[in-house]
């Protein structure tokens, strides 16, 4: 193998989908230009539709970003100070942020090592403790991280028996199955990203709701548009902005015509990670019956040698990076709120160890291998 990589390597390849797309994705932009219908075109009813066909969902709810999409279902929700919603600590910010932006209390709880995702015997310590302190637990934000889904099996009857509702964070797995059901249909709702490092991602900021509650789903489309009843000026909620605009409905619409064939290729990039890795570092763990969409794909180091190894990797021409450094505990704003057990260890370790390697569905086999080569090298070194 050379010591120089095969062709400068990108940690996610929009260039190469954009060749293999780009008369479709010319031929949307014109649709949009031709009839100007510039936000709530024809497009976005169209990928609702797909959407919710693709999902298995009876609502898809086309929205401009994945945290507005989960700050919709929050004000659905009517969440309020005096309530605990339980998330992960280890997560982007946008997880606990539109907590916070309600008045709500961030409950945050651990996370599974091998898995990434939230802890149900940490869940289930933390209603108590957050009922032991006053506050009234309300829901529970389990986050599909990386493209893995999180254990519902065990989430859902704690919620049901707790009294709960259940928001997926399925930002990064749309595409996933946790058995026999896609991301989108686990939980009373769920909300994901279109951002364009996503497993499906438009040119822009853009997301969705989901769910089967024609209340909730009546809802949510009242909220993106200032709260309107009948119209416009009929305003009978408290809303924001939330449309999605008609361009990245119609590239989005584009990008779902090839999205299973990525899936897969995918899935093939997984597997050779996770057999030329297997002992040199802690690779994913999928437990049966889960189906990862691969959004990152997240190794963890030997203790204490992370930093030599990202290092090397960079300097060898391979992108990385580190989801995430800090558990949102510990950021600035997060501080103040609760954590379970007044510690989260496992999020604290996995801060210290995880670094991503570079992950899409045009990754060929030589460039992987290269990859993998210099990751070996600094793992011995």
């Amino acid at each position: 193998m050379s010591s120089e990589p095969p062709a400068p390597i990108r940690f996610v390849d929009l260039v190469r989908q954009q060749e293999i797309l780009r008369d479709r994705i010319d031929a949307a932009l014109a649709r949009t230009l031709e009839h100007g219908q510039y936000v709530m075109g024809p497009e976005v009813g169209e990928l609702e539709a797909a959407l919710a066909a693709h999902t298995g969902a009876k609502h898809a709810v086309a929205t401009s970003s994945g945290t507005d999409s989960l700050a919709l279902v929050l004000m659905a929700k009517t969440v309020r100070p005096g309530q605990a919603i339980f998330c992960p600590a280890f997560t982007f910010v946008a997880t606990a942020e539109v907590v916070a932006w309600l008045g709500a209390t961030v409950f945050f709880v651990d996370v599974l090592e091998d898995t990434f995702n939230m802890d149900p015997a940490s869940l289930e310590r933390a209603v108590e403790e957050a009922r032991r302190t006053g506050l009234e637990p309300a829901g529970i934000i389990p986050v599909d991280l990386f493209g893995l889904p999180a254990d519902y099996a065990a989430i859902e009857p704690i919620a049901e028996r707790e009294g709960l509702w259940v928001l997926s964070d399925a930002a990064q797995s749309f595409g996933s199955r946790h058995h026999e059901r896609h991301a989108g249909t686990l939980g009373d709702a769920a909300a994901t990203s279109f951002f364009p490092a996503k497993p499906l991602g438009c040119y822009g900021d853009a997301g969705a709701v989901f769910t089967d509650d024609d209340d909730l789903a009546d809802t949510v489309r009242s909220l993106l548009f200032h709260g309107k009843g009948e119209n416009q000026y009929d305003n009978v909620r408290v809303g924001m902005t939330g449309r999605m605009d008609s361009i990245q409905a119609g590239i989005l619409l584009a990008k779902l015509s090839i999205f299973d064939e990525e899936i897969a290729a995918r899935n093939a990039v997984a597997a050779r990670y996770s057999e030329a890795l297997s002992g040199v570092v802690a690779t994913p763990g999928v437990p049966e019956g889960l189906h990862p969409v691969w959004a990152q794909y997240t190794v963890r180091a030997p203790e204490g040698r992370r930093e030599t190894i990202v290092n090397h990797l960079r300097e060898s021409g391979v992108p990385v990076a580190i989801y995430y450094p800090t558990p949102l505990n510990r950021q600035t704003a997060y501080r103040d709120y609760p954590v379970v057990g007044n510690g989260v260890p496992v999020s604290e370790r996995l801060c210290q160890s995880v670094f991503s390697l570079p992950m899409h569905p045009y990754l060929d086999e030589e460039t992987q291998a290269y990859i993998v080569e210099k990751l070996i090298e600094a793992a011995k070194a």
